[in-house]
């Protein structure tokens, strides 16, 4: 036995950890040694049979939730969920769809890809995969994803029902890779000002960065908002490739150590695309990891400002270690460093995960998001940036230079009630395809669309109608007449997304965005 679980654990950590200094206690009174044996004996000789491999899946987690709450297990099918949105690509018929009415709409084809290719278009409802009905059976997204996709290559038959087409369509559509995008959104905000939305830190995040970095600046582009609120991060690599873009030559990026892993220091080359105009950060309570490297790097070298809100307190470094069947460990093996020196991990209590959960609600009770006065750090904490002196702060996120409250007022009790039943989404994409050809003929140009388009009062007074038959009722005149005002925002917003694409959505919906539109003042009059 000794040997098969010597073997077992050599083969495991040769692949994962080929670089790393392994100790391992072997013998009569070795902690592995004790741990195969409690799995053979539950294996064989409990009362009731077990699962063997959910024995030692919790096993593993029950291992890794006594350590930091970053340090994770997940099987093969959360591994690949997980990993996709950040791989740059997955094989599938390549649409953005929503469900209505239970059944598969169509909002955008990819642009080339498959769908697109046999005549798939806006709108469409599939109804069928393979002869199989998946409209009106109340079948999971999940279980219809599953069916969509498969191996590049492979194909597939849908059923598909078109408005003003009496018969059914049939496509026949030969799966490929799909591109995942990172970029939320790149556009000109103001004359002179580019705007670059980052979603994640993903393998193709850098590549996207500077191609919307090279198309804004023959937009005429003389500064740049980097906007990173929610941006709860990614790949380590990824985030010190775009701060380089933004840093000289031997300037430190970050820098991450741990007890078994040396100290290892990212320096930005020399090649960076925008090291010269003026950069504004945002980051709110969500930004987080690599997001607050890049935020951490740009302040720490008084390369640019950080404005909105402090960020999520991340410092910690995972390594995955994969095993055969595809399931994996994130192990937290070091610490990262901004280039002041700050770790920006905030305090947490090994294996209580419930606390560490809590602290955005717990922010949120103490006043942190709405005043600044709220957020205490000790003055053992106090860092200084490298050029200009200033004074930063470490264990707990990146404070902004400029904080900008969060507004509580805005969205009302009952407009939120709206969008957690899903009445909002639902109406807006019923109107979107109900309107999709008169709007896309009106509005050719998405700059007229942005400067005159009204949301029909029809379709506010719709929502409000059926939240009424949900019991979701306004208190008085005054909130109902805010969350009509913010609804035809967030409704324009969408119709934007669905006629257009994500950074249309967000040209509209940053025009009410606090902390895009402080960084806009902040670049036009300087304060």
């Amino acid at each position: 036995m000794k040997k098969y679980l010597f073997i077992a654990l050599m083969a495991f950590l040769a692949v994962t950890s080929a670089n790393a200094q392994l100790r391992i206690k072997m013998g009569k009174n070795s902690p592995i040694e004790k741990l195969g044996r409690a799995e053979i004996a539950i294996t064989n000789l409990y009362v009731d049979s077990v699962d063997e491999n959910k024995l030692v899946e919790d096993a593993i987690r029950g291992m890794l939730e006594k350590l930091d709450p970053h340090s994770s297990y997940a099987t093969a099918k959360e591994t690949k969920a997980m990993n996709e949105p950040l791989n740059g690509s997955f094989d599938g018929i390549g649409v953005q769809f929503n469900m209505v009415d239970d059944t598969l709409l169509v909002i955008q084809p990819v642009v080339n890809g498959p769908s697109e290719k046999v005549g798939i278009i806006a709108g469409d409802r599939i109804v069928a995969v393979n002869d199989t009905a998946i409209s009106g059976v109340k079948m999971s997204k999940e279980e219809i994803m599953k069916r969509l996709r498969g191996p590049k290559g492979t194909t597939v038959n849908l059923t598909i029902v078109r408005r003003g087409i009496k018969d059914k369509l049939t496509f026949k559509v030969k799966r490929d890779k799909i591109p995942v995008t990172t970029m939320d959104a790149a556009y000109m905000i103001r004359p002179g000002i580019g705007y670059i939305r980052l979603g994640s830190f993903g393998l193709t995040s850098h590549k996207e960065v500077t191609i919307a970095m090279d198309s804004l600046k023959k937009k005429g582009m003389k500064d740049l908002i980097f906007d990173l609120e929610d941006n709860g991060g990614g790949y380590l690599q990824a985030a010190a490739q775009i701060a380089n873009e933004f840093l000289q030559k031997g300037d430190l990026i970050v820098y991450t150590s741990g007890r078994a892993a040396p100290r290892q220091e990212y320096k930005a080359q020399a090649n960076g695309r925008w090291r010269k105009g003026k950069v504004v950060v945002l980051t709110n309570e969500f930004t987080a990891s690599a997001a607050e490297i890049v935020s951490g790097a740009i302040q720490d070298q008084d390369r640019g400002v950080v404005v909105g809100r402090r960020t999520f307190g991340k410092g910690l470094v995972q390594r995955p270690l994969t095993f055969d069947d595809g399931s994996e460990i994130r192990l937290t093996i070091a610490h990262y460093y901004t280039p002041s020196g700050r770790c920006i991990q905030k305090p947490y209590k090994k294996g209580d995960r419930l606390d560490y959960a809590m602290d955005l609600d717990n922010r949120y009770k103490h006043g942190e998001f709405t005043n600044q006065d709220s957020i205490h750090l000790s003055d053992s904490l106090k860092y200084y940036t490298l050029r200009k002196h200033r004074v930063v702060y470490g264990g707990g996120g990146i404070m902004p230079d400029y904080f900008v409250p969060l507004d509580t007022t805005k969205y009302t009790k009952m407009h939120r009630q709206l969008a957690a039943k899903s009445i909002v989404i639902n109406h807006s994409l019923k109107f979107i395809d109900a309107h999709r050809k008169e709007l896309k003929s009106q509005y050719k140009d998405f700059n007229k669309f942005l400067a005159s388009y009204e949301v029909p009062s029809s379709l506010i007074e719709g929502i409000i109608a059926e939240g009424k038959k949900e019991k979701i009722e306004p208190k008085d005149e005054a909130e109902l007449a805010q969350t009509k005002k913010y609804l035809a925002v967030q409704l324009k917003a969408l119709v934007a997304r669905d006629i257009w694409d994500m950074s249309q959505y967000f040209q509209v919906w940053n025009e009410t965005n606090e902390i895009v539109q402080r960084a806009v003042k902040l670049l036009t009059t300087g304060k």
